[in-house]
Formats: C-alpha cells, structure tokens, sequence
C-alpha cells in the first residue's frame, strides 16, 4: 500500500504507517504545495491514500490526478478545504480528526483573551523598546475577565471548553448562540441560550468564536453586527478567518467601534488585511491554536489511524457522514 502525506506532520503517525508496511512519501518542501504540484505528486504513483492538510483544496480535479486513493485523511477537525459532493462522486472517503485539539485549543483562546485584555502583547513591545521608566499607576491600563459576561458563537466542543474555563476559572457569566440549545450545558454552567447572535453579541464583553465554516457562517461578523456590540467588548476567534469580514473588523478595530479582538485565523491566509498589523488593538497569531507538541502529535496518529482501517476494507473511525 503506497500513502502520500502533502506535507511533513510529526513522525508518529508516520511510524503507525511506516509499521504496517505502508509505503510513505511525504512533501520534501516545508510548504503547502501548489495545485500543480500537488496534482504532479499525485500522479507520481498509484497511491492508495493521501494524508491531507486543511490547506490543501481537494476537489474533483485532485481526485482525478490519484484514482487509485480510497480515502483522503484530513490533518485537521475541520474538513471545509475539500469537496464533499465530488468526494461522493468519486466514492473517496473523508476522515478528520475530531475532539484531540479540544483542549488546546480552548487554552490558547484564553490565552488570546488574557493577552488582549490585558494588553500583554503592548506591553511587551513597549518594554523591549526600552519605554519602561518605573512603574506607574496609569501605565497600560487593561481589563479584567472575572467576573464578566462571556459570548459563545458555537457550542461545539471547543466552544463548550473554553465557557468551562470561563466559568471554573474566572466565574463569568456565559451567554451563548448554537443552532440547537443544550440545556444540559445551561443547567451545569448557569447559561444562558441566545436565539439570535445579534442578541448575544449587545450582551457580551468578550465574544469568542466556534461555529464551522459554511455558507450560512461566512462574514456572520460584519459591520453591521460589529456595531451593535459594546464598544468595550473584544472579539476572538479561533475557528475560521472566513466566519468574520476582516475589513469591517479593521475598520471597526480603527474607530474603536470595539475594544479590542484577537485572532488565530484569517479570511485569506496566509495574507492579512491591510491595516490590521498596525492597530495596537488586535492580537494576531499565526493559525496555531492546535499547536502544541502533545497535540500535533496526537492528530498525526488520528489521521494514521483513519487511513489503516480504510485500506483494511474497514470503516475508519472518524469517517466524515456525506448526505
């Protein structure tokens, strides 16, 4: 059996691989590969699966270039990257790796939340350009999150995590807007469900996002909905750069429409909006709220064991359900 991964992940998955007697080839070029050459990688053998990065656009085209591929393994929860309707046309089955980066990724939310909030990353700035004179009582104010209301957009796992270190850690209030209520969830953690995100977003002081990509979430952040929320609230996200229109957000980050925002995620990655690396008001980090060792390494071993069981004539565990 012959797996080709586009990029190179962590060696543990590639072991799980390497171990049942798979052939391996793995990108040599630390870089996503264009669509030309990832098609000509493709084509270089007869490959039975290919291990796939969220940045890698899988569509009829790619499917076309390695016919002898039964599953594409997706290195990633989300699997938005890759066309589900010619995946089924093609009879390719899709794997993700679901609930491993729950934990992480709900840690550097907060850890986005802390750091904007309290104006970390201004004041290491301002530090190492050698601006620290002496304490002083006005210096770099920030704000607290104790005791504050916490918006959840998108009562997935994560976005459950993160209202769970809310709560046990800070004691805030947790307010949040899912396309089905969890009363479960309301009753453990004194929440309370928005219908609407526009009823969410006037209440909250900190917003965090955790709703998947998809046609009715793109821009669901846009100008109008920015300038209906305090104008001492902050916005984070660590989902998809896509859910919010990042030039309203400039925009709005510019005019102090909103305190504050942080993001891990971009509407054209790797590409900013223009403006966006000026403001003193935005935290940006480069896609990496997954990445910790443990976790990475634990996804690299997720998506080796989709791809075994699916060149085993099984069902690999965490098969994507096309409709």
């Amino acid at each position: 059996m012959k797996v080709y991964v586009t990029r190179m992940i962590p060696q543990s998955g590639i072991n799980k691989l390497k171990a049942k007697g798979y052939e391996v080839d793995i990108n040599p070029s630390d870089k996503v590969l264009s669509r030309k050459e990832l098609i000509k990688a493709l084509k270089k053998k007869q490959y039975d699966a290919v291990l796939c990065l969220l940045t890698d656009k899988i569509d009829k085209e790619i499917f076309d270039a390695v016919p002898t591929a039964k599953i594409f393994a997706n290195y990633a929860v989300g699997y938005d990257n890759i066309n589900l309707n010619d995946a089924k046309e093609k009879n390719v089955m899709i794997t993700n790796t679901p609930g491993v980066l729950t934990e992480t990724v709900a840690e550097h939310t907060f850890a986005l939340m802390l750091a904007i909030s309290h104006r970390v990353a201004e004041a290491d700035k301002f530090t190492k350009a050698g601006k620290y004179k002496g304490w002083a009582p006005m210096l770099l104010l920030g704000t607290d999150l104790s005791h504050k209301t916490l918006g959840i957009v998108g009562l997935g796992r994560i976005g459950s995590r993160v209202a769970y270190h809310g709560v046990k850690g800070f004691d805030m209030k947790v307010i949040y807007y899912d396309v089905k209520r969890n009363e479960d969830f309301e009753r453990e953690f004194g929440a309370e469900f928005k219908e609407n995100v526009g009823d969410l977003l006037k209440e909250a002081d900190y917003v965090s996002i955790h709703v998947p990509l998809l046609d009715s979430t793109r821009h669901l952040i846009n100008r109008q909905r920015l300038s209906i929320m305090k104008p001492s609230a902050y916005l984070i996200n660590t989902s998809r750069g896509s859910v919010i229109n990042e030039a309203d957000l400039a925009e709005a980050l510019k005019n102090k429409i909103i305190k504050g925002a942080a993001l891990d995620v971009f509407e054209k990655e790797p590409e900013l909006t223009k403006g966006l690396e000026k403001l003193d008001n935005v935290i940006l980090t480069p896609h990496i709220a997954s990445a910790t060792e443990e976790t990475r390494s634990k996804m690299s071993e997720m998506a080796a064991d989709n791809i075994i069981p699916a060149l085993e004539n099984q069902t690999p565990p965490n098969l994507v359900k096309i409709s």
